[in-house]
């Protein structure tokens, strides 16, 4: 006998903002292990990110009505929420946890090949870092993927504010580009 497809992520918010708890733990187990991640990266604390992503999941809860798919995936819904409130706690934080800056790739927060979509994401993601410097790559990666100023960038590599603009200008227009130039892919 074959099994019925998963339900989209969008299906699944739709039941959410139903009030189906069902969908919301289908929702969970699809996203945890990828937010954990990306909380994880920028708070650096364990228990501070597991924190942070039961919060996230009630405010999908309570905000599921207001979720649309014309403007992003359910994934970046998601994604941005959790890089958001990370963000805000990590500088509410008294102290801050001082990192080194590692591989300049994209970050690996989970599995990709788990699931098809985020491989596909994961590969874009990739291939639009490719298309710049490894100076540009890390001032991407330490302002999304560990939430930094461009102050905080400047000091963590050493380099002067103004050269940390003008690298996360000319990557951020890499970006733009080379995003607008797959517009019609899927």
């Amino acid at each position: 006998m074959g099994s019925t497809p998963d339900p989209s992520d969008a299906s699944l918010v739709a039941r959410m903002a139903r009030g189906d708890r069902q969908a919301l733990a289908a929702l969970y187990e699809r996203h945890a292990p990828r937010l954990l991640g990306l909380a994880l990266r920028i708070l650096r604390n364990q228990s501070e990110a597991e924190d942070l992503l039961h919060d996230v999941f009630v405010e999908a809860w309570r905000h599921a009505g207001s979720y649309s798919p014309e403007r992003g995936t359910v994934a970046t819904w998601l994604s941005l929420r959790t890089r958001s409130r990370a963000i805000d706690r990590r500088r509410a934080a008294p102290t801050r946890n001082v990192t080194h800056f590692g591989d300049l790739g994209a970050p690996e927060v989970s599995d990709p090949t788990a699931d098809p979509a985020r491989t596909s994401d994961h590969d874009k993601l990739r291939q639009a870092l490719g298309c710049m410097s490894l100076e540009e790559q890390q001032v991407i990666v330490l302002g999304y993927f560990e939430g930094l100023t461009s102050s905080e960038i400047a000091e963590r590599v050493g380099a002067p504010i103004g050269t940390v603009k003008s690298r996360t200008r000319a990557a951020l227009a890499k970006l733009r580009t080379w995003f607008a130039s797959r517009a019609g892919e899927t």
